[in-house]
């Protein structure tokens, strides 16, 4: 009888181990070689599979090269910022395909495949793998009805009336880096000046007060944390490490991923427990974003019975929030220093701008109805977000079968969509796509993109990003506000090296020289 139960126990164990190494070796080996062969068959070309790693090691090396030194002040930028891709893309062609580790990762540059892509969210959701890491830092994401949910009660928040609300939030900070600038400024007649870290303190200040109002210096604090956190879980994705489980290893990187979450979260459920209060109080609603959101999460609750099924969780707020500040902090801040670092390359841009600007507002503060009317400045905008878009790749991932225009994407494959390959495309904007004109945007986006999806820093389809008016409003009016008292142009110590972490940054910060005007 022993030696039975020993017999049936050292079976399950030579099961078990038989059963591990199948699906180790299904991981590693057998399930990319098969998908390898799929993706071939429906005309994509790339590396054929290496053993766990695939291009992870190329690509790395790839970057780290390309990162080593800055590159020549040109608008060709991809081969410094997605130096793998884009190589790929150039031996392979538009339909080819890159390895993350044992996963295949499809790049789609053509815009009817691009519309298809982003139009339908439920058949290409967002990227399982990645947003599992992000879920273990903290991040949540919504998929399906749920997302469908909570975007409509997001959607007030953004609404232009609100918008134009917080005007004077925005205005107020920008005034206190404009007066930082003119005390260096005018001590010694003009300056050279790193605009970089007082655009990222202009944009934290920014979303902290519209966000949080009259709690905006607790705010600050939890964005600076954000920020922290954001760092952490991109060197993580950037890693190479691709192994399942990994993120409960108790690693220091892993550890403080886990604190920095749960400081963000305690800070922010006091805010938003003190706010609901208030407003169950009958106080009137404050115009900063987090209020406006509540109030739009209490109403839907009460229109369904008091079922709080229907509106959002604690949870849910505190990933909104989260939301906020990575959409009102790192896409404006990018596309603010860029701007910068055009229009003083560009003097001719920077005197039609700032001309436009004396035009509409002289020296009065811009207001709402004035930011609108800013056709040269939003021209130039629309040009610096094509060339140097915030997000340099979207990805998206299947989890069936799916069929892609007359192409078939097996299960378990990373779309990845290259907005900067797209974006800088000749076939799609003609032989000046790499060169910085402004004007091309003259008579609106629908015009030079005659129909086609090759233009959507902000996304498109149902997931457009719905902050990008308020991106937009808040950019128009940093940008007139900086021209009205300054002129500036590059300093010999300019260093142009863009780079994404996750946002496209200059490597190097933005030195410039400002002149009083």
């Amino acid at each position: 009888m022993e030696v039975s139960v020993a017999g049936v126990a050292l079976s399950i164990v030579v099961l078990g181990l038989l059963s591990c190494s199948w699906s180790v070796l299904n991981w590693v080996w057998l399930r990319p070689k098969i998908l390898e062969r799929l993706l071939r068959q429906q005309g994509f070309q790339g590396n054929s599979y290496k053993l766990f790693y695939g291009d992870v090691k190329d690509s790395y090396a790839m970057l780290r090269e390309a990162k080593s030194k800055p590159m020549k002040h040109c608008h060709d930028i991809s081969p410094r910022v997605i130096p793998f891709v884009h190589r790929t893309v150039n031996i392979h062609g538009k339909n080819s395909f890159t390895w993350f580790g044992p996963k295949p990762k499809v790049n789609i540059i053509n815009p009817e495949d691009v519309k298809e892509i982003l139009t339908k969210y439920e058949e290409f959701p967002k990227l399982a793998p990645i947003y599992k890491k992000l879920l273990a830092a903290g991040f949540a994401t919504l998929e399906g009805e749920e997302w469908a949910r909570h975007k409509k009660i997001i959607n007030p928040a953004f609404h232009l009336d609100k918008l134009k609300s917080m005007l004077p939030a925005i205005q107020q900070s920008c005034d206190e880096m404009i007066n930082e600038w003119k005390s260096f400024v005018y001590k010694e007649g003009s300056c050279e000046l790193d605009v970089w870290p007082s655009l990222q303190s202009l944009s934290d200040d920014v979303i902290s007060r519209t966000s949080f109002g009259s709690s905006y210096e607790e705010g600050k604090i939890i964005f600076q944390l954000l920020k922290e956190q954001a760092v952490l879980t991109t060197n993580a994705l950037q890693s190479g490490v691709n192994i399942p489980g990994w993120r409960f290893i108790p690693t220091k990187t892993n550890k403080r991923m886990r604190e920095v979450n749960k400081e963000i979260k305690g800070s922010l459920k006091g805010i938003i427990h003190n706010r609901e209060k208030a407003i169950k109080a009958g106080e009137p609603c404050k115009d900063d974003l987090l209020s406006i959101l509540l109030e739009s999460n209490l109403k839907v609750i009460h229109e369904h019975g008091n079922n709080k099924n229907f509106g959002m969780s604690t949870e849910d707020v505190i990933e909104n929030c989260k939301l906020f500040y990575f959409t009102g902090q790192e896409t404006i801040t990018v596309l603010l220093v860029w701007t910068m670092v055009l229009l003083s390359q560009y003097q001719n841009w920077q005197t039609l701008a700032r001309e436009e600007v004396l035009q509409v507002f002289g020296s009065n503060k811009p207001d709402f109805d004035g930011l609108n009317r800013l056709k040269i400045v939003t021209m130039i905008l629309r040009e610096v977000l094509r060339l140097y878009p915030s997000a340099v790749t979207m990805t998206r991932n299947t989890y069936k079968e799916t069929q892609l225009g007359e192409k078939t994407i097996p299960a378990g494959v990373e779309i990845t969509i290259p907005i900067l390959l797209v974006q800088h495309d000749e076939e799609l904007w003609g032989d000046d796509a790499k060169e910085f004109k402004p004007e091309r945007f003259a008579e609106g986006v629908s015009k030079v993109t005659k129909g086609q999806l090759s233009y959507f820093p902000f996304g498109a389809g149902p997931r457009v990003c719905i902050g990008q008016n308020f991106a937009m409003i808040e950019a128009k009016l940093v940008v007139a506000v900086i021209l009205q008292h300054f002129t500036f142009e590059l300093s010999p110590s300019y260093a142009h090296a863009p780079h994404a972490i996750p946002s496209l940054q200059p490597q190097y910060g933005a030195h410039l020289i400002l002149h009083p005007r």
